[in-house]
């Protein structure tokens, strides 16, 4: 009997220590774990930027490189040694300025004299058959062969003439020497490149756009150039000849730029373009920031009021260099929260950078905790 009133004492005594417990967790939890009691949260902090009205531009970047349209690279028509080299990369030329001669009389000798033998033989012929028609001895149609034989090898002897003298490459039109393949002295063969001009006023700056705006491409879309050349400087260029089909390899289609009131352009120089594939007027503006997908696949932007947010739901269009198009659900003039919208809801109040701390209304008093935590 004496055991039994032990234990039920020991159970009423764990019984009211737990109570104690209890109560004293539930004092703690409504005094805020050892905070103030009263403080409230700082109201969120938020910047802001209007939503403009103007035209917006659909744009793509590009990299490509200044190319010469016209060049000739010119080539030897002949076997033989480069004699007389005349100019460098770097040189200005003119129509019909003599570059380099191509040697061709040593290479030629032999067919030369063979040439020069064959017209003395079909020129004695001729003589003799002349002679012997005169004569009645032979037919005309000895006659004949004899003359026809004696002009083939006229036209051979003046062809190896020719062939014997040396050639002279000279520039089919004024342009820019880039560069020279040869050297004096160098024994060439027929159609070995030997030097290489361009037309300076024939420069453009070519890009590869890539597949999924190939279709859209046209002449006379404008263009903001960037050379590295040239840092801090932008240009005005127009796109002026796009090529009919897209390279097989990069799926890309090759386009080429003139650009206004350029300077002293290189083939080779690096060119960043930006290229404006549409524009719409009168289009609602706001940064890239300011524009949220919920959980539940809504875009929305929260708008700022009377120190408050609320939540629009709106449809976006276009976005380019950071900024999207609103199509609906904001007004140009309004001002939307480009920064610290990420826990927003729908009627939070706000603060602006430079504004006091002011408590949150809707948090929670902060509780003081209880003893022994």
């Amino acid at each position: 009997m004496k055991r039994v009133l032990a234990i039920a004492a020991v159970l009423l005594l764990a019984a009211a220590l737990g109570g104690l417990f209890f109560r004293g967790q539930d004092a703690a939890d409504k005094t805020g774990n050892g905070k103030e009691p009263g403080k409230k949260k700082p109201l969120p902090l938020v910047s802001l930027a209007d939503a403009t009205k103007g035209t917006f531009a659909r744009t793509v970047r590009l990299t490509g490189s200044v190319e010469a349209v016209r060049v000739a690279t010119l080539a030897s028509p002949a076997e033989g040694p480069v004699q007389n080299l005349k100019v460098r990369e770097g040189d200005a030329v003119k129509a019909g300025d003599v570059l380099l001669i191509v040697g061709r009389q040593g290479a030629s000798e032999a067919a030369l004299a063979a040439a020069q033998e064959n017209m003395r033989k079909a020129e004695e012929d001729f003589r003799r058959a002349s002679s012997l028609l005169a004569q009645k001895v032979i037919a005309p149609a000895e006659m004949d062969a004899a003359r026809t034989a004696y002009e083939q090898a006229k036209a051979a002897l003046a062809k190896a003439e020719e062939s014997a003298r040396d050639y002279r490459v000279a520039a089919p039109w004024g342009g820019i020497v880039s560069r020279v393949m040869v050297h004096d002295g160098n024994y060439v063969a027929p159609r070995t490149p030997l030097i290489e001009i361009f037309d300076p006023a024939g420069l453009v700056v070519r890009a590869a756009v890539p597949e999924v705006n190939a279709a859209g491409i046209r002449a006379g879309m404008k263009a903001k150039i960037n050379l590295d050349a040239f840092p801090g400087k932008s240009f005005s260029g127009t796109l002026v000849r796009s090529y009919p089909e897209l390279d097989r390899r990069m799926r890309t289609r090759t386009v080429e730029f003139l650009v206004a009131e350029a300077p002293a352009l290189l083939p080779g120089m690096f060119a960043r373009i930006n290229l404006e594939l549409e524009a719409i007027p009168d289009a609602v503006i706001v940064p890239r920031e300011a524009v949220l997908v919920t959980p539940a696949g809504e875009t929305v932007v929260f708008v700022f009021q009377d120190g408050k947010v609320a939540q629009r739901k709106v449809k976006i269009g276009i976005e380019s260099e950071g900024r999207l198009q609103i199509l609906s659900g904001i007004e140009p003039g309004e001002k939307v929260v480009s920064a610290g919208n990420e826990k927003l809801k729908d009627g939070s109040e706000v603060r602006l950078p430079g504004t006091p701390a002011k408590p949150d209304a809707s948090a929670q008093p902060a509780q003081t905790p209880t003893k022994g935590e």
